[in-house]
């Protein structure tokens, strides 16, 4: 009889977090946050207290309250502020109180006092990602949505990316390197609906300090949408411009991986990849990320080395007097007509 009362309880406290997807805003993104979502998978939502996070928490609590998906929610304490770790424990409590169970890790060591939005962007995937493969969980969701695309897409431009790298943020993106897949289901979803769902279910959201620091790039490109918005370049205009470049990249990658799979072997037991001529013979965009991706593989750094030191070695490749370089910890040899790319340590 007490367990059976126990069960009831169970019950209708989970309810509660569905009550809200009476609200029409609300059950509009989460239908669309569910597109992404295969619910017979396990998965980790990344949160830290913002908006966005929050409102991944609450639809992935409501995804697991409905199908039983198995959900762990980690949050990342950087300890770049005297703040950060009071922080850390008040967004847990908001989220206990709708039983949503969180871990906060940690950021150890020391700190840099430049480029700092970058190293803890990269320390933060790091931490995360350790905890997919401890727990064996391949999927990893994020909170970004449309705003971080645009201001995303604006500064790859400003860095004098190539094509790939403004279409970088996908709403699904695999690394080869770790297995772990990155999920953004909210993607498509505006900021400011966001704010409104967190307000709703958790009358709370963190409003970072940094988001108003206009030292950091990210903020300034954030006040230039709103500048080129009034000029007629709105988000709309924006968004039809990544869909078209998207487009074209993935015809770009579709040949890249055609060129990979007919003209290279993987030696497994050498762990070195063999190019032959027709590797190098494609157009130059095919060469060049076709050559990336050997090195990536091989390599098994987290990020693909910078372009232009994967066009000076492709250009030495070409000459008649190239044997050997190195890049980012890969020796590449040429041995006749054939191209080995193997680990240096090897």
């Amino acid at each position: 009889m007490k367990k059976k009362s126990l069960s009831v309880k169970k019950k209708k406290r989970n309810n509660l977090i569905l009550k809200y997807l009476n609200n029409k805003i609300i059950l509009k993104v989460f239908n669309e946050f569910k597109k992404t979502i295969d619910v017979n998978n396990s998965y980790a939502a990344a949160i830290s207290g913002g908006p966005d996070s929050l409102a991944l928490a609450f639809f992935c609590k409501c995804i697991s309250t409905i199908h039983k998906t198995k959900i762990k929610y980690y949050l990342v304490d950087h300890k770049l502020r005297k703040e950060s770790t009071q922080e850390a424990k008040k967004v847990l409590q908001i989220l206990n109180k709708q039983k949503i169970n969180c871990k906060i890790l940690t950021w150890k060591g020391p700190k840099p006092k430049s480029n700092i939005q970058s190293i803890a962007r990269n320390k933060r995937y790091e931490l995360l990602k350790n905890q997919c493969k401890k727990n064996k969980i391949p999927f990893l969701l994020l909170g970004h949505h449309s705003d971080d695309l645009y201001e995303n897409f604006l500064l790859r431009i400003l860095r004098g990316s190539g094509l790939k790298g403004m279409v970088s943020m996908d709403k699904v993106s695999k690394s080869n390197i770790d297995n772990i897949t990155i999920i953004r289901p909210l993607l498509d979803i505006k900021k400011s609906d966001l704010k409104k769902i967190s307000k709703i279910v958790f009358n709370f959201f963190v409003e970072d300090p940094s988001n108003f620091n206009e030292n950091f790039k990210r903020i300034r490109i954030r006040k230039l949408i709103k500048t080129l918005e009034s000029e007629g370049l709105d988000k709309k205009k924006l968004k039809l411009t990544i869909k078209n470049l998207k487009f074209s990249n993935d015809t770009i990658d579709f040949y890249t991986k055609n060129n990979i799979d007919k003209n290279s072997f993987f030696f497994k037991e050498k762990n070195a990849i063999f190019l032959n001529k027709n590797f190098f013979k494609q157009p130059s965009e095919i060469t060049f990320r076709s050559f990336g991706e050997i090195i990536h593989k091989i390599s098994k750094k987290y990020y693909l080395p910078r372009g232009k030191s994967i066009s000076v070695v492709l250009s030495d490749i070409q000459s008649a007097n190239f044997t050997k370089a190195t890049l980012a910890g890969c020796i590449i040899q040429k041995i006749s007509e054939t191209v080995v790319v193997f680990p240096e340590s090897s």
